[in-house]
């Protein structure tokens, strides 16, 4: 079987392979159907009998045996505020001490109008398949400026910490500038340890501060940051085999790109939002051509393509470096998606 599969439309896919592996001729097949905008599909460390899919509106359904069961693993539909399209339950992530603590992470819009990313806790029930509601547990809180442009993944990286990643807050050309503030979490990777807590005193911030973040002690950056001058990572993803990451990065009008930080990295790459764009100074009006003459100190992408190659195309969606066995050499590639044109 094929080691990962994507969440489409209203429909679950995995790769399929059509030829031999020299070939590499590939299709999608479907797994899974009649869900409700499945945005996010993963599993804890070691099930290899369920599939966790995350359904934009505010559910988790679980595909076990083939079939996606009747009951959701949890519904928090209450909670979430999918007004607008970039809204709603956007991420899921697994403790790494899951089939001990029983722990697992969401991220998703609350309050209404463009609202509050809030980051939560919640517990599994005695039946492995359901989750208990009443078991949340505040860890982050994220005021939003605008509607659109609020991240949503969170993943545990190999060192056993959360990261997180957030959109410059919306609207279009990042009107706050909040890509080069190093003083507003928007526009950021975060890293943060969600088994402390440094702010006894805050009932918003129930988690503590990695020491060895790239800005601790720096009164003119936050603790929490990792990275920074991202646009809005909407998914993103470290390679099971060495630990590097992976991140797509949504552009604004021309360019989408692919950042990458390897593992052996201690953090504070600027990726250059708004500066640039891709590897292009960021201009608006928009020219889609502007040179590369403005990126010094900043990390240029590792892959990027602009607004009309390979047809309608404007909005990454990232994916995974291949570590699977059924296809031996797709091993290494990273596979990625574009919204706008349903390529991968």
């Amino acid at each position: 079987m094929p080691r990962f599969a994507l969440a489409c439309g209203f429909a679950l896919l995995t790769f399929v392979l059509l030829a031999s592996p020299v070939s590499a001729q590939m299709t999608t097949e479907r797994v899974a159907s009649g869900l409700n905008d499945p945005v996010y599909v993963t599993a804890p460390a070691g099930d290899t009998e369920r599939l966790f899919i995350v359904e934009q509106p505010g559910r988790i359904k679980i595909l076990k045996g083939g079939t996606v069961l009747a009951r959701p693993f949890l519904d928090i539909t209450s909670r979430v505020n999918n007004q607008f399209n970039e809204q709603g339950l956007l991420g899921l992530a697994f403790h790494p001490a899951y089939d001990t603590n029983g722990f697992f992470y969401v991220y998703y819009i609350g309050s209404s109008g463009a609202g509050i990313s809030r980051i939560r806790r919640f517990s599994v029930s005695a039946d492995p398949d359901s989750a208990v509601e009443s078991s949340i547990f505040t860890i982050m809180n994220v005021t939003q400026p605008f509607t659109n442009h609020n991240g949503g993944h969170i993943e545990f990286g190999p060192d056993g910490l959360m990261y997180v990643g957030l959109g410059d807050g919306g609207s279009g050309n990042d009107p706050l500038n909040n890509g080069q503030n190093p003083l507003t979490l928007l526009a950021k990777m975060l890293r943060i340890d969600v088994d402390g807590d440094d702010f006894p005193g805050d009932a918003g911030r129930n988690y503590a501060i990695p020491t060895d973040n790239p800005y601790v002690g720096n009164a003119g950056v936050l603790d929490e940051i990792w990275a920074l001058g991202m646009r809005n990572p909407y998914r993103w993803s470290f390679d099971a085999a060495n630990g590097d990451l992976y991140i797509a990065d949504v552009g604004q009008e021309c360019w989408e790109e692919i950042d990458y930080q390897p593992a052996a990295s201690s953090g504070g790459e600027n990726y250059g939002w708004k500066i640039t764009e891709g590897t292009h100074c960021f201009n608006n009006p928009f020219n889609c051509n502007e040179p590369d003459t403005c990126s010094a100190g900043l990390v240029d992408p590792i892959r990027e393509y602009n607004h009309g190659t390979d047809g309608f195309s404007c909005s990454v969606t990232g994916g995974y470096v291949y570590r699977g066995s059924a296809i031996p050499n797709m091993q290494g590639h990273y596979f990625y998606a574009d919204f706008c044109s349903d390529q991968i």
